[in-house]
């Protein structure tokens, strides 16, 4: 308990003294006009080839929130290009009506909540290099709740970065650093469909251990390897690695051939090895092609995913299968529209009772991109969806989406409910869903989103168990400090 209110009040202490530089930099812009301000000058830097998918677009590194502090419009920091910082707060309210994902049997007055996180981070580079430092401290915490807390909501005043790194530029040529890093780190890889860091929920996924990375986001290829053990996200403790699980992986990037084809390929192993849990131990292997282009100049665009799952779930073989493919069209209009068309496919068991599990495992995955309401992920699941993204004006962005959703194996669960009939006799249809979201951006340091989603239930559903509407709403205002 005690070493609980240590960490909260530090905690409390570097969050105060951020707002206290953020404070004294507004007052500092206040008192000159801002067409007189000398604007900061941006590092000369490529941008990060990224696929136009909708959610796949990986997380910069440092994250997006983060700038150098030469970077922040103040003269005290014009010369220090040295210093990474930023803070970032983001407050949630969600209201829902007959989530599906809880136990519904509960008489509870209401299923609403807020949901809060804090981000801060500082890091060091270029004024020691090789040798770089990277801290990030993240407090997320769940209020005017009336369900138990989970660790996927709450993970109060931890350390979600810790790591130090040599970073050696241009060593492996132009435009090719090398980057060794060794700690407690983030990672969002290919997609981040299978390893993501959660910009959605609202704790987010950490690793413990080593990296290892040739080339850059902007290079002409990559290659990133990493062996580390998933973090433990603990809600009131610190958090910890488990080592009863390390996580292996060697993503490679092809990008000679942009802007038509990138090509990641990728081979991932989860060893989990239970000495201390009545838990079956198991070696899965993921071996998978992301990849993503322009067709032309056609105003058409691509971006495709393909996994193949193998191993040993104790006495059980894994054999899965997993794709998605989305392919869009940007019109030449004021408003920038983009229609696009997407489906995914994971594989479901087909026989509980045999030797052999099939379902695919979604490993460090982000959901939020299957399904608003979140009551779908990239398991078991059949999901075509269309959605047209719209930006009437430059700080306004209008996405409105459709999908349906099948098992893609009858006699296996629905995973995010747990819903399930072995038999296979209650149908594969699980439902319908339409989402609506919105996002302005006020300033650069403050963005408003509001969302909706409607859930509307299939056949298994209404064979299963109850199978009401389901409606979710929620308001979300994210502050940064640059």
């Amino acid at each position: 308990m005690t070493d609980l209110i240590h960490r909260v009040t530090a905690a409390r202490v570097v969050a105060a003294a951020m707002f206290a530089v953020f404070a004294s930099g507004l007052s500092a812009q206040t008192t000159q006009p801002a067409e007189t301000q000398p604007a900061a000058e941006a590092p000369k830097k490529a941008a990060p080839i990224a696929s136009k998918a909708w959610g796949t677009r990986p997380e910069t590194e440092p994250p997006g929130y983060v700038k150098t502090l030469d970077q922040s419009g103040l003269d005290a920091f014009k010369d220090v290009d040295w210093l990474d910082f930023g803070l970032i707060h983001r407050t949630r309210f969600e209201l829902r009506r007959d989530d599906y994902r809880r136990n519904r049997s509960q008489d509870l007055p209401s299923e609403d909540q807020f949901l809060l996180r804090t981000q801060a981070y500082v890091g060091i580079r270029k004024i020691v290099d090789p040798l770089r430092f990277g801290l990030e401290i993240e407090d997320a915490r769940q209020f005017n709740s009336y369900f138990p807390e989970s660790t996927d909501d709450v993970n109060e005043a931890d350390f979600l970065q810790a790591f130090a790194e040599l970073y050696f530029t241009d060593a492996l040529g132009p435009g090719h650093p090398l980057q060794f890093r060794v700690g407690r780190f983030t990672m969002e890889l290919m997609d981040r469909r299978l390893i993501g860091r959660n910009r959605w929920r609202n704790t987010i996924n950490a690793f413990d251990g080593f990296r290892l990375r040739l080339g850059q986001p902007s290079s002409d290829w990559q290659v990133d390897a990493f062996a580390v053990m998933p973090v433990e996200r603990r809600s009131y403790h610190l958090d910890r690695s488990d080592e009863e699980r390390w996580f292996y992986g060697i993503v490679g990037a092809w990008r000679g051939w942009w802007p038509h084809v990138v090509l990641e390929p990728y081979y991932l192993i989860l060893d989990e090895d239970y000495k201390d849990r009545d838990t079956r131990d198991r070696e899965l292997h993921t071996l998978g092609l992301h990849g993503f282009g322009l067709i032309g100049k056609t105003g058409f665009d691509y971006d495709f995913n393909t996994a193949f799952q193998f191993g040993d779930d104790g006495e059980r073989d894994i054999c899965a299968y997993a794709m998605t493919g989305e392919l869009g069209y940007s019109f030449e209009h004021a408003w920038k529209p983009r229609l696009s068309f997407s489906t995914a496919y994971a594989s479901g068991d087909r026989d509980p009772e045999d030797n052999q599990t099939n379902r695919f495992d979604r490993l460090f995955e982000v959901g939020h991109c299957w399904s608003d309401s979140d009551l779908f992920d990239w398991r078991n699941t059949i999901a075509p969806k269309i959605r047209l993204e719209l930006r009437p004006i430059d700080p306004l962005r209008l996405t409105l989406s459709y999908g349906a959703y099948w098992l893609a194996s009858d006699s296996d669960a629905w995973p995010r409910v747990g819903r399930r009939d072995a038999e296979g006799e209650s149908g594969d249809f699980v439902g319908q869903e339409i989402d609506l979201q919105l996002r302005y951006r006020f300033s650069k340091r403050f963005e408003l989103e509001l969302g909706y989603s409607h859930f509307m239930p299939g056949t298994f559903v209404e064979n299963t168990g109850p199978a009401d509407d389901a409606d979710f709403f929620y308001v979300q205002g994210t502050l940064s400090l640059f």
